[in-house]
């Protein structure tokens, strides 16, 4: 998994697989695109206005946890 982040557009991509098939980009709200291959598989979610959905306008960060071993990193979104 990778996790994208472009502040020039305020847009966040959380990449699950490389697009190696034609994807489908379904519309989930004004803020949310989900890319779908046919075979149902997820290859991405694309946040719009990723500050605001991060909370990183309060923070200026994201907190990435690893439950199992409370690792934690802090990445900076500004």
């Amino acid at each position: 998994m990778r996790l994208t982040y472009d502040p020039r557009f305020n847009v966040t991509y959380i990449h699950f697989y490389e697009k190696t098939a034609e994807v489908e980009t379904i519309r989930v709200s004004e803020e949310l695109n989900v890319d779908l291959a046919p075979d149902g598989t997820i290859y991405g979610i694309e946040l719009l206005n990723a500050n605001k959905q991060l909370h990183a306008d309060e923070m200026g960060y994201v907190l990435l946890v690893n439950e199992a071993t409370g690792v934690k990193a802090k990445l900076p979104i500004n």
